[in-house]
């Protein structure tokens, strides 16, 4: 199943069905274009995963880690399928970054790897948007990764069983292919990666676990329009603003 947070043509939040576009809620069916796309959860926190897949780590002149790179996003970075994405003003390098989105559905602390598929409520796919100015310039990457709407998730919240060990991460600009890889290339695991970081931090229903980006990453320009996609999740899609220094 693909669940879909929208609003109604009259104001309200619904919770419905995705299906090819469509949106089942009760005994009614909505076009996508009559909606507003809504993020498919609404998250405390955002924790991201660096340098989660071999190409990535190596694009970048970067060594793969050891444990997982974690960071955070807060609720400020959310944005949905279909929006407009202002970026920061004056950059030089504003990326785009595709990813595989844990969503959970209960609170968890300290999961067992074997356990911790039983907290996940379903997955989504994510853009870590990367300014890449003062990501090099800072250690906790504050200003590089966790300004406004930086992290825009959806379309929707698709069941576990529909995406598979080795579902494909890709992402396009403009039309073009530009990431392609495939989440059994992660170097932690989904379970391992809960296991992880419910060590440290309680992890909250709807909270969402970044899972890192493959390589093939690209600098973003005023206008582009950028394509996410997850086997089995679907395409989230949205545009991005950079508005003159």
């Amino acid at each position: 199943m693909r669940r879909v947070r929208f609003r109604d043509p009259a104001g309200a939040v619904r919770y419905g069905e995705w299906n090819d576009g469509q949106i089942e809620f009760g005994d009614r069916t909505f076009d996508e274009d009559e909606v507003d796309v809504l993020a498919p959860c609404e998250p405390s926190k955002i924790v991201c995963v660096g340098r989660n897949y071999v190409a990535h780590a190596d694009e970048f002149g970067n060594d793969v880690p050891d444990r997982p790179l974690l960071f955070l996003k807060g609720p400020n970075t959310v944005a949905s399928h279909g929006s407009e994405v202002t970026l920061p003003a004056g950059k030089d390098r504003l990326d785009f970054e595709a990813e595989l989105g844990v969503v959970i559905g209960e609170q968890a602390k300290d999961v067992a790897e074997a356990d911790a598929m039983d907290v996940v409520a379903g997955f989504t796919c994510v853009n870590d948007l990367s300014n890449r100015d003062d990501q090099n310039r800072e250690t906790n990457w504050v200003r590089g990764k966790a300004f406004d709407g930086a992290a825009p998730i959806g379309p929707v919240l698709a069941s576990p069983d529909e995406v598979p060990e080795d579902a494909a991460v890709r992402s396009y600009c403009n039309g073009e292919l530009r990431q392609d890889s495939t989440r059994s290339l992660m170097i932690f695991s989904v379970p391992e990666l809960i296991a992880e970081i419910t060590s440290y931090m309680t992890l909250e229903p709807g909270d969402v676990v970044a899972t890192g980006t493959p390589e093939g990453v690209g600098k973003l320009e005023d206008g582009d329009e950028v394509v996410i996609e997850v086997e089995g999740v679907g395409r989230l899609e949205h545009t991005v603003e950079i508005p003159s220094a």
